[in-house]
């Protein structure tokens, strides 16, 4: 594909009904469904981006080095990236509902398993398989649910829809850390297993399959991964999920060790999910008039910098400078992953294409933080790892500037109907 070619014919699928009418698109029902995956999404990431809150305690109590704490968010991330595929094919062929409500009820028990360890390892299993699901099966199922109930609208309900995982790391590790102080860890867990639970279940009820119903096609996935353009887009986001989520584990007891308070601490954590909110929204909106490739790029390029602002805090002031340009940058290339993947293999195959784009995170969560944790662990410094985070996500910055050639100039044969 080059930039005066069509739109690739890898995610339309085979249509299995014919084309509804265009006011059925980006209509009243088509914003429940931005409402509905909003809340799931601030369900579930304000339940898993919260462990940075977690850790320190379940650190203390199990007597845990850094990198084996840290490796319980790694296998999260590394499940509900690796399943991201498989959620998407299911949902793609069964509709969103049973999905998202399967993953409703994994999580809960997850979460109340984890209640219950005696041995950090079994966190491993009831924390990495019960969150990482639920994350899986509501992430790809519920946006793609929302790519394909949009015509005109679609970046901007995708940056909408989305900007609950940003809400969801603003309200998820200062209430996990506020409930943590009275009621300890386990019974915090306990607390977010109900209320999750709960939430997922009622976004499973109003969720429906867009009005184009595709089939699956495997051939077409294969052809996707072996594009030249969904190379550099995975091999970049292996790099810049290896940087990613490391403030999300470290940067709480970052500030803790330099005697800011735990609350304020675990709050870094929410300043990088607000400022997200301003990224996802702000740049889906924007990507309706401007070139989404290039917004991308932009995107990564200010993830990347921020970790030199990190690299030198020494004052709170400075550590929330850090988590606003971060989130920043991880707002719009969360935002903006779906918008690509739509503008350059089309909506129709949108789950499938995009829960394969989605693994990569899983490879770079399960190397990310615990080689950060061990680098700390062995120096008793956090100024190497975190330059090493900023030198791999400028890689990964690097490798998405050859992207805009595969930029089309013409809209996916949806659109065009």
């Amino acid at each position: 594909m080059n930039a005066t070619t069509e739109p690739s014919p890898i995610a339309p699928g085979v249509l299995a009904d014919p084309l509804p009418p265009l006011e059925r698109f980006d209509s009243a029902r088509a914003w429940t469904m931005v409402a509905a995956t909003f809340v799931g999404l601030f369900a579930t990431y304000g339940v898993s981006y919260s462990f940075g809150a977690f850790f320190k305690p379940m650190a203390a109590e199990f007597g845990a080095p850094r990198s084996a704490t840290s490796a319980m968010f790694s296998i999260t991330v590394l499940v509900w990236a690796m399943l991201g595929p498989v959620t998407g094919h299911l949902s793609d062929r069964f509709g969103p509902r049973i999905v998202v409500g399967s993953g409703a009820l994994v999580m809960g028990l997850g979460l109340i398993l984890t209640s219950m360890i005696d041995r950090l390892w079994l966190g491993y299993l009831t924390y990495g398989i019960g969150v990482g699901v639920g994350v899986a099966c509501a992430y790809v199922p519920m946006v793609a649910v929302v790519g394909g109930w949009f015509l005109r609208r679609r970046n901007t309900a995708l940056g909408i829809a989305v900007a609950g995982i940003g809400f969801g790391t603003v309200c998820g590790a200062p209430i996990a850390a506020a409930l943590i102080a009275p009621l300890g860890w386990r019974a915090t867990y306990v607390v977010f297993a109900i209320a999750t639970t709960a939430i997922l279940l009622g976004c499973a009820y109003v969720a429906e399959r867009p009005p184009v119903h595709v089939t699956p096609s495997r051939i077409r996935l294969a052809d996707a991964i072996r594009s030249p353009e969904f190379r550099l887009l995975y091999a970049s986001s292996v790099l810049i999920s290896t940087a990613l989520f490391v403030p999300f584990v470290y940067l709480p007891s970052f500030a803790h060790d330099r005697g800011v308070s735990e609350f304020l601490s675990a709050a870094l954590v929410g300043v990088i999910g607000g400022a997200s909110v301003a990224g996802r929204m702000g740049l889906g909106a924007l990507a309706d008039r401007a070139g989404v490739v290039r917004l991308y790029q932009a995107s990564f390029l200010v993830l990347a910098l921020s970790y030199s602002i990190w690299m030198v805090a020494s004052s709170y002031s400075t550590m929330v400078v850090f988590a606003l340009v971060m989130g920043a940058g991880y707002g719009g290339y969360v935002a903006l992953s779906p918008a690509v993947i739509a503008h350059l293999f089309g909506p129709h195959r949108m789950g499938t294409v995009l829960g394969a784009l989605y693994t990569s995170g899983g490879f770079g969560a399960i190397v990310g933080p615990p080689l950060v944790g061990m680098i700390i662990d062995r120096t008793g410094s956090y100024r190497i790892a975190i330059a090493a985070a900023f030198i791999i996500a400028m890689v990964a910055f690097a490798l998405l500037i050859p992207l805009s050639r595969y930029e089309p100039t013409t809209e996916s044969p949806l659109a065009s109907h």
